[in-house]
């Protein structure tokens, strides 16, 4: 298993501009927080509008980025000529979705409810499709593995990000009050929440210029019979795509339609808002997702050994479980990411990253299907699953409002992560420490029912018992696998 230390060297590097990205990226949550009330609805607007970006996101790179993966690693493949197909595949697709959506931009404006802001859909439109495109050139430096070239655009991407937001959010409408006439050539007041969106774009433009070298030095190949296998195989992984961010995004999407009172746009920035603190889970599984996929996929014999596999689960499931008590234990702390008037959607927090954990095993699970080419399963698992979220949602949103959302989701990874263990286990069997891992879920419950039911007045005693019991934890793994753990990495 000596494949397991590569895979926790590539894992640490992705983790940490993962990690240090999504970090410096929370900077900007209690930026909106503070600059965009609740009650002005501005928060709402950003979590509606990126909920149908990350929905466009997925349709637009139509499994291609896992295509990629598995038939530039097939032994009778040129990489070079995959990579170009999918490359000039995803990118024509992405200028037909640009030249479509501002061709109709009135009409899809008003569909979404944006009539009377539909520079904010034609922006994130053109966003999108860029990030969609840009997809193919990172997924290029993972399979060279250059995860430091990967980390530097992902990490500039962000800063550059954050520099602008407070920028256009903090210091020039400081400056404009003082100096309209001047400050008044690059700033304009009334745009507000708009600069969000025109920022995203400004950025998501500038990166693809760092990937001269991805997109110039080959020679552009369009193979069409090649293109056909690959979209046979990857269809599926685009319909799993879709239902799978469905899961993550439909409660955000569909929340203003199905919400009966008037002030939904404050009610989705309230809940957007309080999932943000709960995104560590999402961190974790993303930056986990970065470096296995090229692992499993990749040409070295035992990578795709079910043993090895088996332990990859265990320890991710040990450090989001780890991840989730931390969050839970200083949540008093972590609530002033965001401001005062959010508080109310601090309560959703444990249920939003069970459901990442979920979403994490779930992905963990995904590789039997994609590794033996049924890849239709994943589609029917996440598309299940993706049903009973909405249900859900449609059903009790109305009455429960965004406690609903959170629910759904929970309900809805469960039962995909249930469906694709069962169904695996028949089609490829793996050997999961169900037992061991059972244990650690068991604890994590006993510390978590402590820290919710345990009520201590005094702030300070109460955050040293919290401190204890996540030692505790922290301690019983470590006795458990310290033998282990080391033992597979010198191998």
């Amino acid at each position: 298993m000596a494949g397991l230390k590569s895979l926790a060297k590539d894992t640490a590097i992705y983790g940490m501009s993962s990690i240090v990205g999504r970090f410096l990226n929370y900077l900007l949550v209690p930026l909106y927080t503070a600059k965009l009330s609740a009650e002005s609805g501005g928060y709402g607007v950003i979590t509606n509008i990126y909920s149908y970006v990350a929905l466009l996101l997925v349709i637009l790179t139509y499994g291609m980025e896992t295509g990629f993966f598995r038939f530039a690693n097939k032994k009778d493949e040129d990489p070079a000529r995959v990579y170009s197909s999918i490359l000039i595949s995803v990118g024509s697709t992405s200028l037909l979705f640009i030249l479509l959506v501002l061709a109709f931009l009135p009409q899809v404006s008003s569909f979404i409810g944006y009539s009377e802001h539909p520079e904010y859909v034609g922006v994130m439109a053109v966003c999108v499709a860029i990030d969609a495109f840009q997809t193919i050139p990172f997924a290029y430096l993972r399979y060279k593995k250059r995860p430091l070239k990967f980390a530097a655009l992902k990490l500039l991407f962000i800063v550059l990000n954050i520099a602008l937001n407070l920028a256009y959010f903090v210091l020039l409408p400081a400056l404009y009050k003082n100096y309209p006439d001047a400050v008044g050539v690059i700033y304009d007041p009334t745009i507000g929440v708009g600069y969000a969106f025109f920022i995203n774009l400004f950025c998501t433009a500038l990166i693809t210029l760092f990937f001269r070298k991805e997109l110039t030095d080959f020679k552009y190949v369009f193979d069409r019979r090649l293109m056909a296998r690959i979209l046979s195989y990857s269809w599926p992984i685009l319909v799993l795509g879709i239902t799978g961010i469905l899961n993550q995004t439909a409660d955000k999407i569909l929340f203003p339609f199905i919400y009966t009172g008037s002030d939904a746009a404050m009610q989705l920035g309230i809940y957007g808002a309080a999932s943000k603190v709960a995104m560590i889970m999402a961190v974790i599984t993303q930056a986990f997702r970065y470096a296995y996929e090229p692992f499993v996929f990749g040409k070295t014999g035992d990578r795709d050994n079910a043993a090895t596999q088996a332990q990859a689960m265990k320890f991710f499931i040990v450090f989001t479980l780890l991840a989730f008590l931390a969050v839970v234990a200083y949540i008093d702390i972590l609530k002033y990411i965001i401001a005062p008037d959010y508080w109310a959607g601090l309560k959703v927090i444990p249920i939003v990253m069970a459901a990442e954990i979920m979403m994490g095993v779930y992905f963990n699970l995904s590789f039997w299907y994609k590794l033996t080419d049924r890849t239709i399963w994943g589609a029917v698992f996440s598309g299940i699953g993706c049903v009973v979220l909405v249900a859900i949602n449609v059903v009790f949103v109305p009455r429960y409002g965004y406690m609903a959302c959170a629910w759904a989701g929970f309900a809805g990874y469960g039962t995909a992560m249930l469906l694709s263990y069962f169904v695996g286990q028949k089609y490829y069997p793996v050997a999961y420490p169900l037992r061991r891992i059972g244990g650690y879920v068991l604890l994590a419950g006993v510390i978590f029912a402590i820290y919710t039911f345990a009520v201590i007045d005094n702030v300070y005693l109460d955050l040293l018992l919290r401190t204890l019991l996540l030692a505790v934890f922290a301690a019983v793994v470590v006795k458990a696998e310290h033998f282990k753990l080391p033992h597979l990495l010198r191998r």
